[in-house]
């Protein structure tokens, strides 16, 4: 057998592989709609990508955010997409509100399915250039974000023996990515919570998923605060999260976290470089570490302590034209997905 015949034999052997897979994968899949999803944070960014995804899938979907400007938009977003929607103001940090949102949600539809706990805020910037407060806002938004909502609509769905918590980690709860130590720190919490969860919750007919996303085309980067030097900060971070290659589109994104939702799959890592990198830091997590320190010196060699903080859409400094020409994709994502821009 020559070569080409070796190679013709070999390739119709992975597209097998491949299509053996993903029927699978589609076998596993339940069919969600007619559920009601509660999406934190669902009024920009992958929250909104979900909050479409789900209602593509037949669900009315609930979203709420702090911001009410923002959640009237997000509405009118889904409302053109012919979904059925409801949207509450709610600051997932106070579980005062969160139980109002809950309830007030299961009063509009009759029961809650699917929780989306998504909400999060992100700080770029060296250690230096962060305070305790950083820490305590990051834990609050990232962990009790997601642990409030979580124990407050367990106990309905372990007395109707259902549901399903999603709770959206990042890449940043398997490796410590350097200049994002508030933002990872809250992450891996919020995955040692979810991890536990679904342990616990085994035998009980709730499912728990773990979703840790890397980075996506979400304009997201309009949302982050910047400390140290916050030009620089904001220039590594916003170009990664915009250029194809580097980040996944957030459609993209929220098809894959349907699609786990309905496998009922216990976690799913987003990003061939996402995934790639979770691997290489369970083999060797020293040399991953030491990696990722060179990596920010090459990107970062002047660090600063600068601790004032400045929002992605307020530095105008970005917009030179090289930086336009990187930040395209982000760009269009960022209204495609109601995050402010500058």
């Amino acid at each position: 057998m020559d070569n080409r015949s070796k190679l013709a034999i070999a390739t119709a052997g992975v597209a097998a592989g491949v299509f053996a897979r993903r029927m699978y994968q589609s076998s596993r899949e339940r069919l969600i709609g007619g559920s009601v999803a509660l999406i934190t944070g669902g009024s920009r960014g992958l929250g909104l990508a979900l909050a479409r995804r789900f209602a593509r899938e037949g669900c009315p979907v609930a979203i709420c955010a702090r911001d009410e400007e923002e959640l009237q938009r997000a509405r009118t977003s889904l409302e053109e997409r012919g979904a059925r929607v409801m949207t509450s103001v709610c600051d997932v940090t106070n579980r005062s509100q969160v139980e109002q949102t809950i309830s007030d949600v299961t009063a509009y539809f009759g029961r809650i399915d699917i929780l989306v706990n998504n909400a999060g805020i992100i700080k770029v910037g060296p250690v230096e250039a962060m305070t305790i407060e950083d820490f305590e806002e990051a834990m609050n938004v990232i962990f009790w974000g997601t642990v409030n909502p979580t124990m407050t609509l367990l106990p309905t769905f372990l007395e109707r023996n259902r549901g399903h918590i999603v709770n959206i980690t990042s890449i940043g709860a398997k490796v410590s990515v350097p200049h994002l130590l508030p933002y990872s720190a809250a992450k891996y919490a919020a995955e040692g919570f979810s991890e536990g969860l679904r342990a616990e919750l085994k035998g009980t007919g709730v499912k728990v998923t773990t979703i840790a996303p890397g980075l996506m085309r979400t304009g997201s980067y309009n949302a982050a605060m910047f400390k140290g030097d916050r030009e620089a900060e904001a220039a590594w971070f916003s170009a990664g999260a915009s250029m194809p290659g580097l980040s996944m589109s957030a459609e993209r994104a929220a098809c894959q976290i349907v699609a786990a939702v309905k496998r009922g799959d216990a976690e799913r890592i987003l990003t061939t470089q996402a995934n790639v990198l979770a691997r290489l830091k369970g083999v060797a997590p020293g040399l991953t570490q030491d990696l990722l320190g060179a990596a920010a010196l090459l990107l970062l060699p002047q660090r600063s302590a600068d601790k004032r903080q400045t929002p992605g859409w307020g530095l105008a400094n970005l917009r030179s034209a090289k930086m336009r020409a990187l930040l395209a994709f982000g760009r269009v994502a960022a209204h495609r997905f109601n995050q402010r821009t500058a």
